[in-house]
């Protein structure tokens, strides 16, 4: 029996065997961006309170009426966006499960999608899924400025879609106004849609603004902008995450949901929900400050180990430069890494199509204090 073609496209991913290398050791994973900080008691509490009032069946396809409605609020509120939570909001299986299901939904076998390198290599197994192709327009580091003129040579007749991911994963960029709305006029004028990721909005540094592509002039109806949960309140098992879409393209969305997830798990709903009703602008500003502290101890300790680090501006990854570890590769330097200091991060190379990807790895900031201490200082022992 033959596997999918489809399946032969998708490759393993390096942020998953890293995990598993890391719990060989029994080192400290920051490979995999699980988030090991506190949950809200009050997202735990109405999580319970849900279940123990019997919200445990299906839910509707495209979530409950009251995480709709708060998101909505929410949009209006921080993101400037305008959203109609009974037909253009759709909750589904976490962002990455909201952007699948995008993928499904909005794109043809043959699509061309602009993504920006360093890419979140999930985006790219999307689209490949999807049969569509991806194409890179390369950043360069360490601010991983938008370069407009690589931008327009890649767009082809063939396009269809760009994906901006800010405040972006693997490397951290927070896309300004002036970048975001030169995408804007290159999609306006090419005719494309926008496909967002913004799961790490609340991850915003040095005084940095968060811009929804979707807030700019003429682009609300051009872009999907997808969000969530799972960082903001540290529950990335609970797999709650929105897109939100011009109607017609979120009741598209909406069916690939329910093909793919049915729904997202109901009592967590009402726990997320609970959550951006309670929590208040001092929880997001507070959460930017300590991920922030994060950044600068961690990001010390690689300056110290002579593993120069660019310095994110959002988010809770760093990329490295790793280039000084013995190793071909950025995975057996992540390997020998990992055997050296137990500190576990991901190759470079799930992030990079070329050959850029060698030089670096990929570190998660979202630990425990302690354990972001343990590993600071066995990467600072390093360098000895």
């Amino acid at each position: 029996m033959k596997k999918s073609d489809r399946t032969a496209r998708l490759a393993q991913s390096d942020i998953r065997a890293m995990t598993l290398a890391c719990a060989k050791v029994n080192g400290i994973n920051m490979s995999q961006g699980v988030c090991d900080t506190p949950v809200p008691p009050v997202v735990v509490q109405a999580a319970q309170q849900a279940m123990a009032q019997g919200h445990n069946t299906y839910a509707r396809f495209d979530g409950i009426a009251g995480l709709r409605e708060a998101i909505a609020d929410k949009l209006a509120s921080y993101n400037h966006i305008t959203a109609d939570p009974e037909t253009q909001i759709t909750v589904s299986a976490g962002a990455t499960g909201s952007f699948q299901a995008t993928c499904m939904a909005l794109l043809n076998p043959g699509d061309e999608v602009i993504l920006f390198e360093p890419f979140y290599a999930y985006h790219v197994q999307a689209i490949l899924a999807v049969e569509a192709v991806p194409r890179y327009v390369t950043m360069r580091p360490p601010d991983w400025n938008l370069d407009v003129k690589s931008l327009e040579q890649a767009v082809t007749s063939k396009a269809k879609a760009i994906v901006v991911n800010s405040p972006g994963n693997p490397s951290g960029k927070v896309f300004t106004r002036r970048e975001l709305e030169q995408i804007a006029e290159i999609v306006c004028r090419h005719d494309l849609l926008v496909i967002t990721d913004e799961i790490y909005e609340y991850f915003v540094f040095d005084g940095r603004e968060h811009i929804s592509m979707a807030s700019l002039p003429g682009m609300a109806d051009r872009t999907i902008t997808i969000g969530g949960y799972s960082k903001t309140f540290s529950i990335t098992g609970w797999r709650i995450g929105y897109s939100v879409a011009e109607a017609s393209w979120a009741k598209a969305i909406g069916a690939m949901s329910d093909v793919l997830y049915v729904c997202a798990p109901t009592p967590l709903q009402h726990g997320v929900a609970a959550g951006i009703r309670a929590l208040g602008p001092s929880f997001y500003r507070e959460l930017a400050v300590e991920h922030q502290q994060k950044r600068n101890r961690f990001c010390g300790a690689l300056a110290k180990a002579g593993l120069p680090p660019a310095v994110p501006q959002g988010a809770y990854y760093v990329l490295a430069d790793v280039s000084r570890v013995p190793g071909k590769t950025s995975r057996e330097r992540a390997l020998y890494l990992l055997d050296k200091t137990g500190v576990a991060g991901v190759p470079g190379e799930a992030f990079f199509e070329g050959p850029e990807g060698s030089r670096y790895m990929r570190f998660c900031m979202a630990k425990t204090d302690s354990d972001l201490e343990k590993a600071s200082r066995a990467i600072e022992r390093f360098a000895s």
